[in-house]
């Protein structure tokens, strides 16, 4: 199975993960600091940034478009809990 370096740079940790794994998996395991209140019906508290390797995320599906569009969200930005890791990327909470 394919593997990738994901990066949280607010705890300065790197972690090699199975590809198409999503990134809310792993923060929730290493405890960075990408927050998650999905599990209470508030969507989009996800939000993060990423630093470096966007092109190595999954595509948008059209409902984190338009979450990411309700939030205002710049180009850097990306649901956790709907990116998944295709290849090396740098995260951090929005």
């Amino acid at each position: 199975m394919a593997k990738a370096r994901l990066t949280f740079a607010d705890i300065n940790t790197t972690i090699t993960v199975p590809a198409g794994s999503r990134v809310i998996e792993i923060s929730d395991k290493v405890n960075s600091g990408i927050i998650y209140g999905c599990r209470e019906g508030d969507c989009g508290t996800c939000l993060m940034k990423v630093t470096e390797g966007m092109d190595n995320l999954s595509t948008p599906s059209v409902l984190e478009s338009k979450i990411l569009k309700e939030h205002y969200a710049g180009q850097d930005f990306r649901l956790a809990c709907q990116a998944q890791v295709l290849g090396d990327v740098t995260v951090r909470p929005a």
